[in-house]
């Protein structure tokens, strides 16, 4: 339908069975070939240029920065038997590598910039230093919990108790009625650029995807939605969500505002939204970088077959 959504891009093999080895998994860590990407303030090292790529580092360069880590990198994966990790560094650390030819640039920054393999990486990097910085201690007990699995889990070293990365699922969806579609703003960076998006929120626990939509628009907008049409999914590493797309047909079209989750939501005319697309529409709408852009525009560009 589309090329992948940033973030979304990501080529590494994630080793599920090798990871479990430990013995493997130190080997690939002090492998010469071995890439390590480092990640200061959750900033992400680049080539300069205007081609820029990831600036992965060599474990030869890091060796001040490893010792006496609290927890090992985190492994990411391997691409043509290449292995990549992932670590969060002080920004008074990283100062002390060579940093010649590299500049750092912030996470969504970095995923414009970079193709869509590279920045699928910084996403998974991102979301798992996310994960562990907030893990690491246990929920059930309290105690303090270890890396394991190259990252792909972490355990209680007091009551044995096993955590695994999490995925928050949200849902985002073009509420859509005739030649019409609700976009909302919420409060914030959205009302304060006149920017309008699609309305989303967090699945809940014992709900479907269908489900989802149609209580999130029924309590951001007071709107009652019928049939929901999955689009296309987008990681999203702030700090470690699955938004999954959508478009929903509305069944009804007074619109009723939760004011203390929106700032606005109104009905859009097609038109009006194709101006919006080249920029010279009366309303801002979401960059290429989000989802909600996608949404928006095979809407209005009417590239999929909606509840004609």
């Amino acid at each position: 339908m589309y090329p992948p959504h940033t973030f979304s891009g990501n080529p590494l093999n994630r080793e599920d069975v090798n990871r479990r080895d430990a013995t493997w998994l130190e080997a690939m860590e002090h492998h010469e070939d071995t890439r390590f990407l480092i990640m200061p303030g959750m900033q992400v090292p680049m080539t300069s240029g205007n081609d820029g790529r990831i600036a992965w580092f060599l474990r030869t360069a890091l060796d001040s920065v490893l010792l006496n880590r609290e927890d090992p990198p985190i492994f990411l994966g391997t691409e043509n038997g290449v292995a990549h990790f992932a670590m969060e560094v002080a920004t008074t650390a990283a100062e002390q590598l060579p940093m010649k030819g590299v500049r750092l640039e912030e996470s969504r920054a970095a995923g414009m910039a970079l193709n869509a393999q590279e920045a699928g990486i910084v996403a998974q990097a991102r979301s798992q230093i996310e994960w562990h910085r907030r893990s690491r201690y246990c929920g059930a007990c309290g105690g303090q919990t270890r890396l394991e699995r190259g990252g792909h889990s972490r355990s209680c070293a007091k009551c044995g108790n096993q955590n695994f990365p999490r995925t928050d699922p949200v849902v985002i969806m073009v509420v859509v009625q005739g030649d019409s579609c609700l976009l909302g703003q919420s409060h914030g960076r959205l009302s304060q650029t006149n920017t309008y998006s699609a309305l989303a929120g967090f699945v809940d626990q014992g709900e479907s995807i269908e489900e989802a939509v149609r209580r999130e628009v029924q309590e951001e907008a007071g709107i009652t939605v019928g049939d929901v049409r999955y689009h296309s999914s987008q990681p999203w590493p702030f700090p470690y969500s699955l938004m999954i797309g959508c478009h929903a047909h509305a069944l009804s079209s007074d619109i009723v505002i939760d004011s203390s989750e929106m700032a606005d939501v109104r009905w859009f005319d097609r038109s009006g939204i194709l101006e919006s697309l080249t920029g010279d529409g009366k309303i801002r709408l979401p960059g290429p970088i989000a989802i909600a852009h996608h949404l928006i525009r095979s809407w209005a560009k009417d590239e999929l077959e909606l509840f004609h």
